[in-house]
């Protein structure tokens, strides 16, 4: 038994795709079945039943996962440990990160990290939050950028960064009048905190309407909008609608995207409003939009998540110390 079989054997598990797993494995299918095969042959047990639609663990198979990802664990930490007497950092790490994270440059710190740690592979995912946060879970992901509402579950959270929450729309929408003359600046600055009121600790808050600009609007204003957002995966999306939801007031979103930059497009064309972070109002394709605060403080709220149980590598260590002292 190898362990290049039990890894192909966890992904399959995780995947319940023989296709999807040797995607994510880097290697033709028809390799991934054959090492499949030769690792039932050795242990007499079938470990799938197959469909033309997915697979699903015997209950051979499901014994056997337990045990290969505990396996799987301490040969990774074996390598990891040699490696630090040696005072080298190797491995692999599968970091997710949404598309547009605002204050936090994900990208610009891993190639930070792999120019400290040559040795280790970086391996990046680009989704929304729910999904990520689902591969974090499952183990798939070592860590995730992601926005999160509230305390995600089975998952460990550190918090990196807060932005207020705000209306984006065109200079000549009726609610534009509101802004006066500061209609294409953001008028409510990024905290840059997790909690979004300027302390770690949630006190010290910054007070709604005390920087200039126009003054806060209520979302019951915007019940009748019509609004153009992200797919409901995405931190920002699920931010707005918890907003909504919690001062009771039902909004309809008539278009919905998976890009930041055609959702810009879209307002800047008419096609309706949207909720967004305040880092995405200053993207130079929302240059001459109209920003306005929002009065129920929503905050976006961006962090870091590790899987909740489990010995955390040496390369996953390394790159949340990078994070805790970045500018983030």
């Amino acid at each position: 038994m190898e362990l290049r079989h039990l890894e192909h054997f966890v992904a399959v598990s995780e995947e319940q795709h023989f296709t999807r797993a040797a995607e994510r494995l880097h290697i033709a299918q028809s390799g991934l079945s054959a090492s499949v095969r030769s690792l039932e042959r050795e242990l007499g047990a079938d470990l799938f039943t197959r469909t033309t639609r997915q697979v699903r663990l015997t209950e051979a198979g499901r014994a056997l996962l337990v045990e290969a990802r505990r396996t799987l664990a301490s040969a990774a930490a074996a390598r990891e440990a040699v490696a630090a007497v040696r005072g080298l950092l190797r491995g692999t790490l599968a970091v997710g990160t949404e598309q547009c994270m605002g204050t936090v440059d994900a990208v610009s710190l891993l190639a930070e990290f792999r120019t400290r740690h040559p040795g280790v592979e970086v391996h990046m995912v680009q989704a929304g939050s729910a999904r990520l946060l689902e591969e974090v879970r499952r183990g798939v992901l070592d860590l995730a950028f992601v926005v999160y509402d509230g305390t995600p579950e089975g998952v460990r959270l550190h918090p990196v960064a807060g932005e207020p929450m705000m209306l984006l729309c065109r200079p000549d929408h009726p609610l534009a009048a509101r802004a006066g003359t500061g209609a294409t600046a953001a008028a409510v600055g990024g905290t840059g905190r997790a909690d979004g009121t300027g302390r770690a600790d949630g006190t010290g808050a910054a007070r709604a309407g005390s920087t200039a600009g126009p003054a806060p609007l209520p979302l019951d204003l915007l019940a009748d909008e019509a609004f153009v957002d992200l797919h409901p995966d995405w931190g920002a999306r699920q931010a707005a609608d918890s907003a909504f939801a919690a001062a009771g007031v039902s909004r309809k979103v008539a278009m919905q995207v998976n890009d930041v930059y055609t959702l810009l497009d879209l307002v800047s064309r008419g096609l309706g409003a949207a909720v967004v972070p305040r880092p995405v109002t200053l993207k130079e394709q929302a240059r001459g939009l109209c920003a306005l605060p929002l009065a129920d403080g929503t905050v976006w709220k961006v962090g870091v998540v590790e899987p909740a149980g489990g010995r955390r590598g040496a390369a996953a260590r390394a790159l949340l110390a990078s994070i805790d002292h970045s500018d983030c």
